[in-house]
């Protein structure tokens, strides 16, 4: 892993994505950069009325996560190695679930600025998971703004993330099947998922737990 400065955690929400950060972290005795949701103040607004609020909350998240991509261009990534649970590009998948055709064409013009002067990771992890288990997650943690999430809206999520990275090229990336394991409370499958960093770089590679001998 001596080649993994900038590792990005992705996923759908209640996949484990911040959780599996500060494992990384530990492990590499790295730094965590965590997207910061609780700071959105239309976030709460959007689940309960996603049509008037979307527009709000996803520019407060576009200009946020721009203001923190920047925060990590200015470390030393060659010294500590840097774990963080979004990608700059993810802000597309939500953008063009919850704006209407005008407000994203504004929206494009903005984020398409922005992504110039975005640095790109090392290494991108794609976290899956179903519908049924990532509500179970968001329900059991309990979060207040996250209380009028719909199952139809996490399906939505599920489909979008897939079609997102299904076309994905920008950066080496590992897909992870997520059903099977439970990397949070046990070790082995802490272990073993990452020792898949560890593998070459380059492309897209598969991480089926239940088809490698887990």
């Amino acid at each position: 892993m001596k080649n993994l400065h900038y590792i990005a955690i992705e996923g759908v929400i209640g996949v484990g994505k911040t959780s599996l950060c500060h494992l990384l972290a530990k492990h590499l005795s790295g730094q965590v950069v965590l997207e910061k949701h609780g700071e959105n103040p239309f976030l709460e607004d959007f689940y309960e009325n996603p049509q008037r609020y979307a527009f709000q909350t996803q520019m407060f998240f576009l200009l946020g996560r721009y203001r923190q991509q920047q925060d990590i261009r200015q470390q030393d990534l060659f010294h500590s190695a840097l774990i963080s649970d979004y990608i700059f590009a993810k802000d597309r998948i939500f953008a063009s679930l919850t704006l209407d055709e005008r407000e994203y064409l504004l929206y494009d013009r903005v984020a398409t600025l922005l992504e110039r002067d975005i640095l790109k990771p090392d290494l991108v992890v794609y976290l899956q998971s179903n519908t049924q288990r990532l509500l179970t997650n968001i329900r059991k943690r309990g979060r207040s703004y996250e209380k009028s999430i719909s199952e139809e809206y996490i399906r939505s999520l599920v489909e979008a993330y897939n079609h997102f990275f299904f076309q994905y090229t920008e950066t080496p990336l590992l897909v992870v099947d997520t059903t099977q394991i439970d990397f949070v409370h046990n070790e082995e499958d802490l272990r073993n998922l990452i020792d898949q960093f560890s593998k070459p770089l380059g492309g897209t590679k598969f991480y089926i737990p239940r088809l490698t001998g887990k």
